[in-house]
């Protein structure tokens, strides 16, 4: 018997990036062994702000802002998932339905003590951080969705434990066969800190072009290039352990991390796209060669000169003089594709039109007048 798998998806930000696909491979995969996939858009959950992992009250988004949302997602989900095989599904439709009365009837089924037992609100309760009420309904209406749509099996990341075993919750009061709840691994983000997200600047989105998508893969650490390699790569696990044997062994893990981000950029764009997205980086950065989209940027200067943090701040190179002067220390400031600036105190003159590149991937030539 086809099982019926649900996954839901918050349309918070208007593209899915490869944090999500962690998951949405996983549906992939059931899709293929024959089981129902419900790709479940929360245009209702979207709404209240799912707080699993934050230590402040999401902002709620507009009604407006959802729908704008879902509909890049229903049109970017199917890079993945076979749309022939796929129930797509919208948590209004019932939420809708169940009015004000029947919200405070749910609301009624748990305890503030129960919601209390959640790691977040917990931490933020002892330390007298606020919890709104509306973020405790979150667990309850996503509980519910699993009883609308009589889910089999709930897949989430760790982070949606508590969420996932409400759904559990719910169907046994409502006479129902619990559902299984797996859980997948969260996909840090380019800083291998915190999980991918498009609010923290730290994701790849699966509709990145091919070179910027290059750019963002290649700039991970060695060590998390692996776990990208354990949670996105499609290659067998005795492929993998063998590169780790490679690098190992002397390998430069740099062309290991090329052979990643081809992968990726062929399985969103094509082949052909991830090979010059190869060639288009070894060319600008390998080879120390400067691209030929350079912005320009003029900039006024009251004295005869201006501190090169504040320079490289204002023509939106860093976002604070603090980062500037921290990318200076780290090296990773250069003037005219070669020099690197190490004077984290060093005026321009003014007069000066040079072009600054900070990180891997941002460039400007600025003109000071």
């Amino acid at each position: 018997k086809p099982l019926k798998i649900k996954a839901g998806f918050d349309p918070t930000a208007p593209d899915l990036h490869l944090g999500h696909t962690v998951l949405i491979n996983k549906l992939r995969t059931f899709q293929q062994l024959g089981h129902e996939v419900i790709f479940l858009i929360g245009d209702f959950t979207g709404m209240i702000g799912d707080p699993s992992g934050k230590n402040v009250t999401r902002k709620p988004l507009s009604r407006e802002d959802v729908l704008a949302n879902a509909e890049t997602y229903k049109e970017q989900v199917f890079k993945i998932l076979d749309p022939a095989k796929t129930r797509v599904a919208f948590n209004s439709q019932w939420m809708g339905e169940l009015g004000a009365a029947g919200m405070i009837k749910l609301a009624s089924r748990q305890t503030v003590a129960r919601m209390l037992e959640r790691d977040d609100f917990k931490k933020r309760f002892a330390n007298n951080q606020s919890i709104s009420i509306h973020e405790f309904l979150y667990p309850l209406v996503q509980g519910w969705d699993s009883v609308a749509l009589e889910a089999d099996v709930e897949m989430g990341g760790t982070d949606q434990r508590f969420n996932l075993l409400m759904g559990r919750e719910l169907q046994k009061e409502e006479g129902m066969r619990p559902q299984t709840v797996m859980m997948v691994p969260l996909l840090e983000g380019l800083d291998g800190v915190q999980k991918m997200s498009k609010s923290l600047g730290n994701y790849v989105g699966i509709t990145d072009a091919p070179s910027e998508m290059f750019g963002k893969i290649m700039s991970i650490s060695d060590d998390l290039m692996w776990r990208y390699y354990d949670l996105l790569s499609f290659k067998p696990l005795s492929e993998i352990q063998q590169l780790k044997q490679d690098v190992l062994a002397g390998a430069n893990p740099r062309d290991v991390k090329i052979l990643l981000a081809k992968e990726i950029i062929a399985r969103f764009h094509d082949e052909a796209a991830a090979e010059a997205a190869h060639q288009d980086f070894t060319q600008r950065f390998s080879k120390n060669a400067l691209p030929d989209d350079i912005p320009e940027v003029l900039l006024s200067c009251e004295g005869q000169a201006m501190p090169i943090a504040n320079l490289l701040k204002e023509a939106g190179l860093v976002d604070s003089t603090s980062e500037a002067i921290r990318m200076i220390k780290q090296g990773a400031v250069k003037l005219n594709g070669e020099q690197k600036i190490e004077d984290s105190k060093l005026d321009v003159a003014k007069g000066s039109s040079q072009i600054y590149q900070v990180g891997k991937r941002k460039f400007a030539k600025v003109t000071l007048q």
